[in-house]
């Protein structure tokens, strides 16, 4: 889905899919802004935790989803890209709302420095830096819809 096939108004539920943690950010209604939400912790071999999902998405109510998509420094997709979509089409199956892929490139990045530019440091805050690296994404995909 492209980025302008989700709905102009409402919250958007943002989602930066790890190896270890996912990311979670949420629009405002107007779709101005991204704040942080939630890091859900997964397991090692287990299934996407859908489960942990689906109490954002009830508490929230949001009207579309944002996946992150991590693309290669080439520009391809690869094994990581392809589970990101399979987590995209899970959470659209599951849930019935619409899913955009964006670039992720470079959103653990800017969260990373974000905090050292504020004197934080970045040990023991994982989890924060995961649902910081998901509101860089999702500011990304509304500011790319002002354009």
């Amino acid at each position: 889905m492209e980025a302008s096939d989700l709905p102009h108004a409402g919250r958007l539920l943002a989602v930066d899919i790890g190896e270890k943690r996912i990311g979670l950010a949420l629009s405002d209604p107007s779709q101005s802004l991204a704040h942080p939400l939630a890091t859900i912790t997964r397991r090692a071999g287990r299934r996407f935790p859908m489960q942990q999902l689906r109490t954002h998405l009830e508490e929230h109510q949001p009207i579309g989803v944002v996946m992150g998509l991590p693309i290669a420094p080439s520009g391809a997709e690869d094994e990581r890209a392809q589970r990101a979509r399979e987590a995209g089409k899970l959470i659209a199956d599951k849930t019935g709302l619409p899913v955009a892929y964006w670039d992720e490139r470079m959103t653990t990045a800017r969260a990373l420095e974000a905090v050292r530019e504020l004197g934080g440091s970045t040990r023991g805050r994982e989890g924060e830096v995961d649902r910081l690296a998901a509101t860089v994404l999702l500011q990304n995909y509304l500011d790319s819809r002002r354009r």
